[in-house]
């Protein structure tokens, strides 16, 4: 199984979120997510479960052998992840100096 990022650095989450994957098993669906480099990827594929290497750490699995790390998900179907807030800021960073003013 393909993972998106090694388990050693993975942070906790609210596992309300847990029962939100829970509802999309066996459904179609895209995520956007964080890579190793930060970078804002995406994958799709039909969600099978959730992996957990070591009893801590979560994954996403998608049909395609892809596990992404559950706390690295920015959106999976269109519903905010873990790291939603986090891209948010990243998104928004232009806004936060005053352009020269």
């Amino acid at each position: 199984m393909k993972t998106t990022h090694s388990p050693k650095d993975y942070t906790p989450m609210d596992p309300d979120y847990f029962d939100t994957v829970q509802l999309l098993i066996g459904l179609h669906c895209k995520a956007h997510y964080f890579d190793t480099g930060n970078k804002v990827m995406d994958a799709t594929g039909v969600v099978t479960g959730l992996f957990s290497p070591d009893g801590f750490s979560r994954y996403v699995v998608l049909d395609n052998e892809m596990a992404i790390r559950a706390d690295r998900i920015i959106t999976l179907n269109g519903r905010p992840g873990p790291a939603f807030d986090e891209y948010d800021l990243y998104a928004l960073q232009c806004l936060t100096c005053m352009g020269g003013m």
